[in-house]
């Protein structure tokens, strides 16, 4: 029985057969046919990713931060500093031009690049699936209201033909009263 009715709510609000219906299309129809509401789906509930995920997204979070720009460019802008204020009294560490600095700032780039690429992937799934779940649930609030509007429509239309039917009895017994009345 349930599968009749699924098959009669996706002709009637998609025009298409149940099984022609798109895997997403068909877990709409599911819901609307149960009365079931929509969940979120499971891995937006909760933080599954593992420890070396959860690491590299914080990377990413701490170096796409202003607070890490801020403090790079002063330990950056010390360090020259320090290098070549001090290089006439030969305590610099690290002379002009900052090879040392160079081989630092490669290694940090080499590093951080893949760190934050990974984070994003995550991030696109993740808004991938948001998206989803955001498509089944206009879906379905769109497919409700077409619903709602079939059934107002059918209310009107029974009302309409029990109004017309009362008005032709009222009509037939007034023309019954005036040709009575008259002779």
């Amino acid at each position: 029985m349930a599968i009749d009715a699924r098959e009669q709510l996706a002709k009637d609000l998609l025009g298409c057969a149940y099984d022609a219906l798109s895997p997403v299309q068909r877990s709409v129809i599911d819901l609307i046919s149960t009365e079931a509401p929509t969940d979120l789906h499971a891995s937006l509930k909760h933080d599954d990713r593992r420890p070396s995920e959860r690491l590299a997204d914080n990377v990413a979070a701490v170096g796409g931060s202003w607070a890490f720009i801020i403090g790079f460019g002063v330990v950056l802008f010390g360090w020259m500093a320090w290098n070549v204020v001090t290089r006439g009294f030969g305590l610099a560490f690290d002379p002009y031009p900052f090879i040392f600095l160079n081989l630092m700032l490669s290694t940090l780039a080499a590093i951080q690049a893949p760190i934050i690429m990974m984070s994003q992937n995550r991030a696109a799934q993740r808004d991938r699936k948001a998206a989803e779940h955001d498509y089944i649930v206009n879906l379905r609030a769109e497919l409700e209201i077409m619903h709602l509007h079939d059934k107002v429509d059918a209310m009107r239309h029974r009302e309409m033909l029990g109004i017309i039917k009362r008005q032709n009895e009222s009509l037939r017994i007034l023309r019954g009263q005036g040709t009575g009345g008259g002779k």
